[in-house]
């Protein structure tokens, strides 16, 4: 949903409440488990080393299920403390330059991973009917013991989904590409705090 002014808490609520009731915008869901784009989906990858050693994961993790990637001053999730949760709810409001969209999602699935030699926390989030766009979009935080590097990875694969973002397709690759960007530095900041 675009508009041309913030939307109220009130507004946003509302919003995510009617989309709550809704399915996924799109058939491949649960496929970034896989590393699995479907046919027809550009595909949006980054990986980052942010730092060494359990105090970086830990961080790390909690930045992760605090949204910290959401935090870049042009998005912000809503509610703010909407819990990192299979099933869980919530709303981006991204700043565009002069316009706004309101993109609701759900969380698709979470899983943990710990071995002697590494530790990893993932989730996933699926888009609803009124997002711009359609598509599925995985976040990792891992740390391998044995180098002890500690990584923030994003997999994603979407595409335009309504008018307004597929008159603006050129710009939709660079878009994802920016936030990608921008959530790295926003966890290299936690990281740092």
């Amino acid at each position: 949903m675009f508009t041309l002014f913030k939307p109220s808490e009130k507004e946003i609520n509302d919003f995510a409440r009617d989309q709550a009731r809704l399915s996924f915008s799109y058939k491949e869901v649960g496929a970034t488990k896989n590393d699995s784009a479907p046919e027809g989906y550009p595909v949006n990858y980054l990986r980052k080393e942010l730092g060494k050693g359990e105090k970086a994961y830990v961080k790390a993790v909690a930045a992760l299920h605090s949204w910290r990637m959401y935090a870049l001053g042009w998005t912000e999730v809503h509610p703010p403390r909407a819990p990192v949760r299979e099933g869980e709810v919530f709303v981006t409001l991204v700043n565009h330059l002069g316009f706004w969209s309101l993109n609701p999602c759900r969380v698709v699935y979470t899983s943990g991973e710990e071995t002697n030699e590494l530790s990893r926390s993932v989730f996933a989030i699926g888009t609803l009917p009124a997002h711009s766009e359609k598509g599925e979009e995985r976040f990792t935080v891992e740390w391998n013991k044995k180098t002890g590097a500690v990584t923030y990875e994003i997999y994603a694969f979407a595409k335009a989904h309504n008018w307004m973002a597929k008159i603006g397709f050129p710009f939709v690759p660079l878009f994802q590409k920016r936030f990608a960007a921008d959530s790295c530095k926003a966890m290299l900041a936690a990281i740092d705090s």
